[in-house]
């Protein structure tokens, strides 16, 4: 991974830990044409307000939010993570990868076990039924 990845990595990092209060951080690192795959949602969601929406929501509604571990490749990233909503506890992975100007282009989310997924689907669609997420 370049150096100028582990910047923008720092900065998901950053707007994570921040629960969506540096939302320019966010727009700063995702590219126009970023494309978001949920673990609720079957279709890909294209395009950088839709992306943003869904993961300023999901940092919102995820409660005690942790990355465990990390593993990279030459313009990707996979960071494993925990977090709670409610009293279910979620496990899953964020699967993230970077154009040539290294801005995120692909943000996938994998979810498990089942009743997390349930969970979070409901939690999501609540906080994206709202007209504004900040």
């Amino acid at each position: 991974m370049s150096e100028t990845y582990q910047v923008n990595l720092a900065k998901w990092h950053e707007f994570v830990q921040s629960q969506g209060q540096k939302v320019a951080l966010l727009s700063e690192i995702l590219a126009e044409q970023v494309t978001f795959r949920s673990p609720v949602v079957w279709t890909p969601q294209e395009g950088k307000a839709i992306t943003m929406r869904y993961l300023l929501a999901a940092v919102q509604v995820l409660e005690d939010f942790k990355y465990h571990r990390k593993f990279t490749g030459d313009n990707s990233v996979v960071l494993e993570f925990t977090a709670r909503s409610g009293e279910t506890i979620i496990k899953g992975i964020d699967i993230i990868q970077f154009n040539s100007e290294n801005q995120i282009i692909d943000f996938e989310v994998m979810v498990r076990p089942a009743r997390a997924l349930q969970v979070l689907g409901a939690a999501m669609g609540e906080r994206l039924a709202q007209k504004s997420l900040v």
